[in-house]
């Protein structure tokens, strides 16, 4: 019996994706968890087979969840709605198992499962196209200075969090729109978040 922990933050998908998997005849599941905090302690107190975990939750993201869980022989799945390289490649960098889509067909699902249990990875074909998506052309600098300015934050801001001149961010930020080939903050934001740049 493949015994399994849920974690996913809406309750209707958690309890319909629940009650999917519990019709299987080899897969019960054993815990379910709305966060990624509470997933964690779950998986170490039931010790499951396998782990599946939506990737946007509260308090703690599915990835933030799978990279604390690396070393846990529980075999972890994300499963999301998000086909985002940024994503994609934290998640393999987490050592997942499976990174599949919320929109395929729950017996695919059931299926990927049992081939995971034999020692397989399984990822979404839509991810291993974006695993060769442009990758992010800004330094770290430059996407810590685009992250305070997708939070909203004015130069003035950005200036003072990073201890830099307002000069010294103006510049930045004409670096990053010239980068981007975009021609303003909002437009730099919305490609940003499109290309899955954000980790």
């Amino acid at each position: 019996m493949i015994r399994i922990v849920l974690a996913e933050d809406q309750q209707l998908l958690l309890g319909a994706l629940g009650s999917l998997l519990d019709l299987e005849d080899d897969m019960e599941v054993a815990g379910k968890a709305n966060n990624g905090q509470d997933v964690i302690g779950l998986v170490e107190e039931l010790n499951p087979d396998v782990c599946i975990m939506d990737i946007e939750m509260p308090i703690k993201s599915g990835l933030d969840a799978a990279e604390m869980l690396k070393d846990h022989p529980c075999k972890v799945i994300m499963l999301t709605t998000f086909a985002r390289p940024g994503y994609f490649e934290r998640a393999r960098a987490a050592n997942v198992a499976g990174y599949l889509l919320k929109d395929n067909p729950s017996e695919e699902l059931a299926n990927s499962i049992r081939l995971i249990m034999k020692g397989q990875k399984i990822y979404a074909p839509e991810l291993i196209d974006l695993a060769f998506a442009e990758p992010n052309p800004l330094t770290e600098r430059e996407t810590e200075v685009m992250r305070l300015v997708t939070e909203g934050k004015s130069s003035k801001d950005i200036a003072k969090t990073l201890f830099l001149s307002n000069g010294t961010v103006r510049n930045y930020i004409s670096i990053i729109l010239d980068k981007l080939d975009v021609k303003n903050r909002i437009e730099a934001i919305d490609k940003f978040k499109e290309k899955g740049w954000f980790k």
